[in-house]
């Protein structure tokens, strides 16, 4: 069924010290082709220039949440959007111009609840296509396991309605994701999450600057987000090897790689490691 109206569009971005980051983010958002009718930067206690480089753009909204963790921001900012569709990126998301267009597109269909897409890691070797590794594995998930719901806090969008009527119901451990847990309580209220080849962005892979143990934590946070509500979906672990695999082959060679990368591209990146997505 396609929708009649008009959908407005929030863009809600989680930021703690992206000061690296986020200027590259805001600049995507604002050469979009359809602009969004809100962009939401929900500061959760950056001790660097992160919400300074916020301010510049006059039609950000600057919000504070003292309490530390991607969970506590986004459901700050997802409380405070007003309009139809609530758009999710992280501080360190490229969007290519086109991207609120065929978020809008997506809920058109009125029975779409969350929408997302693969991402393609502009740090990381051949980002003109190694999202074809990325969306290969949400491909098969999506297709052939179903009890393996997903989205991609890099790259998704859901109904404000829907959102605010599951929102009490969240979880908020720190040994999980938050993004997987939204898309669970969808999956379990007969929700449908819509995957889109075409809606791609650009990711941050500085994952992969993790030290080992911080790596094997952030990968187990995969399989407990499922276990915590009874899923044992078969897509679960080979996508953590597969995962794991990409840490082993980039791993050793991030020094090489980031060296090479300042002369030949234009993104941001670092050799520091990503903060765990619950912790400071």
């Amino acid at each position: 069924m396609k929708n009649n109206k008009p959908l407005t569009l929030s863009i809600v971005i989680p930021a703690y010290n992206e000061e690296r980051y986020l200027k590259a983010c805001l600049d995507s958002i604002a050469l979009q082709t359809v602009k969004p009718d809100e962009v939401i930067v929900i500061d959760n206690n950056s001790v660097d220039d992160t919400i300074q480089i916020a301010r510049t753009y006059k039609n950000v909204k600057i919000l504070q949440e003292k309490q530390q963790g991607v969970f506590f921001a986004s459901k700050k900012g997802f409380s405070a959007a007003k309009c139809d569709i609530i758009a999710r990126i992280d501080a360190d998301t490229i969007l290519p111009p086109n991207w609120v267009e065929l978020v809008i597109n997506d809920f058109q269909d009125t029975t779409v609840a969350a929408t997302t897409g693969p991402v393609t890691y502009y740090d990381m070797p051949m980002p003109m296509h190694n999202y074809w590794f990325d969306h290969l594995m949400r491909k098969l998930t999506y297709n052939f396991s179903p009890d393996t719901p997903f989205l991609y806090g890099s790259n998704m969008a859901v109904r404000r309605q829907q959102w605010r009527k599951l929102s009490k119901k969240l979880c908020s451990e720190r040994d999980i994701h938050e993004d997987i847990d939204l898309a669970i309580h969808f999956y379990q209220n007969n929700l449908k999450i819509k995957y889109n080849k075409r809606l791609l962005s650009g990711a941050s892979g500085r994952r992969y600057n993790d030290s080992t143990h911080d790596f094997k934590e952030y990968i187990a946070m995969y399989k407990r987000s499922y276990k915590n509500h009874n899923l044992h979906g078969k897509a679960v672990l080979p996508a953590l090897f597969m995962w794991s695999l990409g840490y082993i082959l980039v791993h050793p060679w991030r020094n090489l790689w980031y060296a090479l990368h300042k002369y030949f591209y234009l993104y941001p990146s670092t050799r520091e490691a990503r903060k765990n997505p619950m912790s400071g």
